[in-house]
This record gives structure tokens, sequence and C-alpha cells, in this order.
């Protein structure tokens, strides 16, 4: 009886491997209000699963350019026209489907700039034999700004004024800059200032004169540890990303 419960598992399991139809799936990612994030920022982490079981159908991370700054930015596209193009991050994936999915996707990124990282999901159905790759594809939006405290750096000794420095970029790396494509005059960007846990202040943080880079300066006027907290906040898009470090002032 044991060999023959083990047989007709084993011909069911031939005939569902048999039916299953090879399904590709093209997932981009593109940050709020920018370009698609790809290996420049290390990617991002693609998991698909099964909706209804969980299981891991794929995963992998996006690979490729920012894609074509004209097409995405400034073109009139219509409804049904695609933003990405051939050589732009992605990631693909060949599913095994024996029937209709449904199938959930998770992001998780940039990679490179792990205080930066946030995760999304979407969710839909996969046919067998409907391969989802054409125009945009399965297209998710990252929000958020990648914010890198350059200056200074963590749990330094510091005594007298202190300088801040940082760079902050959309999640693609799109740099931004005063009057230009990300206009860096409608960001809010400033440093948070803790001591010992308390709030103590804030400094409006400047464009440095290079791309992507700002700065500022306070004297403490007592010690103890500062966390120091750049945060970054664009109102018209929400985008919002923040870094933070300490120092100890003694």
């Amino acid at each position: 009886m044991r060999t023959l419960t083990s047989a007709l598992a084993m011909t069911a399991a031939l005939f569902a491997s048999a039916a299953a139809e090879p399904t590709d799936v093209s997932v981009r990612v593109i940050a709020k209000g920018a370009k698609f994030v790809g290996t420049g920022m290390g990617g991002v982490r693609i998991v698909l699963r099964d909706a209804q079981t969980d299981a891991i159908l794929a995963e992998g991370v996006t690979a490729g350019g920012t894609g074509d700054t004209r097409r995405i930015m400034t073109d009139g596209l219509n409804r049904k026209d695609a933003r990405w193009t051939p050589g732009a991050a992605q990631f693909t994936a060949r599913l095994d489907l024996s029937a209709p999915t449904k199938v959930r996707v998770e992001a998780t990124g940039p990679l490179a700039q792990a205080q930066a990282a946030v995760s999304v999901t979407s969710e839909q159905w996969v046919v067998p034999g409907h391969p989802i790759v054409g125009g945009d594809a399965w297209l998710l939006e990252l929000p958020g700004f990648a914010v890198d405290i350059l200056s200074p750096a963590a749990h330094s000794a510091a005594s007298g004024e202190i300088k801040i420095e940082a760079n902050v970029v959309l999640m693609c790396g799109c740099g931004v800059s005063p009057g230009g494509l990300w206009d860096a005059d409608g960001y809010e960007i400033k440093a948070l200032i803790y001591r010992d846990g308390v709030e103590a202040g804030e400094v409006p943080l400047g464009y440095a004169g290079t791309t992507s880079r700002f700065e500022g300066a306070f004297a403490p006027d007592k010690t103890g540890v500062h966390r120091i907290v750049v945060v970054a906040y664009d109102e018209e898009t929400g985008n919002t990303g923040l870094d933070e470090t300490t120092v100890i002032v003694r």
C-alpha cells in the first residue's frame, strides 16, 4: 500500500510539472518623483511569493540603469506609454505556474543605502502563459530620500562648533540642487539635535555648492551625547528621508 501511495504521488507530481507553463514576470522599481532604482544604488531586492501560501516563487535584485531622464521626467507621456526603456533597471523571473496564481511582490531598497531602505509590496494575478513584461510591466514606486551624513563621524568627540555635512539624493541616486530638475529649493533639509535624549534645537542645512551636498553648524552650550538627525522633506511629493549620527561633547 505504501509503495502504491508513493507511486501515485510521484505520478501526480509529474502531471503537475508537465502542466506547469513558464511565465515571465518583470518587476521594475521607480523612485517617487524620479527614475528607476538600479545598480548604481545597489538595486532593490525583489521577492515574488504565492500570496495564498506565502511560498517564495522567485527572488533577486534589480539591475540596470536609471533610465531615460527626458522620457521619464519631461516627455508628455500618454496613459499607456511606458517610462521604462531597454537598459533601465529591472528584475525578471520565469515562474512555472500550473494555474492562475495571486502573486505578491516585495521590494526593499536601495540596498547600497541601508539607512534609507524601505519596503513596498503589491499583489496581482498571474495567469500561466501570460507574461508580464510589456510596457512598464510590474511597476512599483519607492518613496523617500537617501540621506547620508558625511560629518561629524559617528561617536566622535567634539568641542566648540560642530559642522554638519550631508548628501541628499532621490532613491534612484538622482542628485538635487537649487533650480535643478530635482529642485532643492522646494525641499526642507535640516538637522534635529537631541542632547542626552532631550530635544535641543534644530539647524537648517543650506546648499554647499556641490550637487546633493548640504551643510550647517551648531555650537553646543552643554556637554553630553548629542544625537544629530538630518531630515530631508519634499512637501510637494511627500518624499522624506533621514540619517543620524552621534557626537560626544566634552
